[in-house]
């Protein structure tokens, strides 16, 4: 008896799914201050937070995952900045079914991502003039699973 499956260099499962990441780059941000960084009385903002998440193929199993983190603060129905960042990442995904491939661009990736949005963002917001912001960590599975739950299933 002959065992059938091919294995990679590393010892690997040829057909076991793949996902890995190739690079992690800084793909667009903006930072907008109306008025400046003229604190007026309290500090204390409404900060809004809005996610998204993008993918196309680069080339062959080469996909990029580009998440865009956008958060603005407004305090008494003023504007005191937005800003947004456009957080990419390059990883190979192999061999992986289509509720896996959706899983990963939806929630595991943007989770990989998240952290280096994070630090950008709060970056542009201290070198804007404005108090540190740091945004807290989001659950991407959470997200994707509520998502699911909120999308009706289409039946033929």
């Amino acid at each position: 008896m002959t065992d059938e499956t091919a294995v990679t260099a590393n010892g690997a499962d040829a057909a076991a799914p793949v996902l890995t990441l190739q690079a992690v780059y800084l793909k667009d941000c903006s930072f907008e201050a109306p008025s400046g960084p003229r604190l007026e009385g309290n500090w204390n903002p409404n900060i809004s937070l809005d996610l998204q998440t993008a993918s196309s193929i680069i080339e062959g199993d080469l996909r990029e995952v580009l998440l865009t983190v956008t958060v603005s603060a407004k305090q008494n129905d003023k504007t005191l900045f937005l800003v947004e960042v456009k957080q990419g990442g390059a990883f190979v995904m192999q061999n992986l079914d289509e509720e896996s491939a959706k899983r990963a661009i939806a929630s595991i990736a943007p989770g990989v991502l998240f952290p280096y949005a994070r630090a950008s963002i709060s970056n542009l917001v201290g070198q804007g003039g404005f108090p540190q912001l740091l945004l807290p960590p989001v659950n991407f599975e959470a997200l994707y699973d509520n998502a699911q739950q909120e999308t009706p299933a289409v039946t033929n």
